[in-house]
């Protein structure tokens, strides 16, 4: 990839802290989500072949629709009941979410994941989470009495250690203003950055926690959490995928993981029903 394409996203991200910072809270409506197909159904009963409920936690920037148009298709079509929630709104800001404090999403985590418990009658979820999808959860799991009700945790290109943005964040020093711009009006992004005070928090004492499962895809292209291998986990129960490894071929970056890449979404359903899994390769992306 060239230098310049590298640098479209974090630009994004930085132009879009601005506009926030700058957009009025008062007078702009928050658009309601489009309706889903298929999934968020809460007369959904999950079968004895997939007992547990899999709920999709979206990324950065996303939301509960756009962020699974293709996941939450193919893991209805496999017979799971399958939800998603919107999280870390701000005040004024439609569509992009999961910029508000992270903790504080953790709570709204928590209160969906009751909510589809209750609603479906099973007494554990699975987790599937894209970028700080796969991150906001394990603060659930450690600190908000998640463990209890979770079974797995996927994470698709998680930042579970930050990330540097391919070093920009490096140059934060040198911009007087900027780091208490992404703090004060998105402090998803903050949380995110190597050494913040949420990742020490996350972070010490170990990655995981005692009764969860972990999974976590990780491709060597991703442009957005680097180093790439700063997305793996490290504990008991941990199990680290590198999509190249099972398709050399696969060129898909950190957008493309996520949202289409089938070979990726093959690894979920291992993950999710690892007595039934199957061995992932190139031809996992006709499956």
């Amino acid at each position: 990839m060239l230098p310049w394409k590298r640098l479209l996203r974090p630009l994004a991200a930085l132009l879009l802290t601005a506009a926030v910072a700058v957009v009025p809270a008062a007078g702009v409506a928050q658009a309601n989500a489009a309706p889903t197909s298929g999934w968020n159904d809460y007369s959904c009963k999950p079968s004895a072949a997939h007992p547990r409920p899999v709920v999709l936690v979206h990324g950065t920037f996303a939301n509960s629709v756009d962020n699974w148009l293709a996941l939450a298709p193919y893991l209805k079509s496999r017979d799971y009941c399958v939800f998603s929630l919107d999280y870390g709104q701000l005040p004024g800001v439609p569509l992009f979410h999961g910029l508000g404090p992270i903790d504080k999403s953790a709570e709204q985590l928590k209160t969906f994941v009751d909510k589809v418990l209750a609603a479906t009658g099973a007494p554990e979820t699975d987790l599937v989470g894209h970028s700080q999808g796969g991150l906001m959860p394990r603060y659930y799991l450690k600190f908000l009495g998640g463990a209890a009700k979770v079974n797995a945790l996927v994470g698709i290109a998680p930042d579970n250690h930050g990330t540097t943005l391919s070093g920009l964040t490096n140059l934060l020093p040198y911009f007087p203003g900027i780091q208490d711009l992404l703090t004060t009006n998105t402090p998803a992004l903050a949380d995110q950055v190597v050494g913040s005070a949420f990742l020490t928090k996350l972070n010490e004492g170990g990655d995981t926690v005692p009764g969860v499962k972990y999974t976590v895809l990780a491709t060597q292209y991703d442009e957005v959490v680097t180093p790439y291998r700063s997305q793996f986990l490290s504990g008991p129960g941990v199990h680290n995928v590198l999509l190249q490894d099972l398709c050399p071929l696969d060129l898909s970056e950190h957008v493309a993981i996520g949202l289409f890449d089938r070979i990726a979404f093959h690894e979920v359903a291992n993950a999710l029903d690892p007595a039934h899994a199957t061995a992932t390769t190139c031809a996992s992306a006709f499956s």
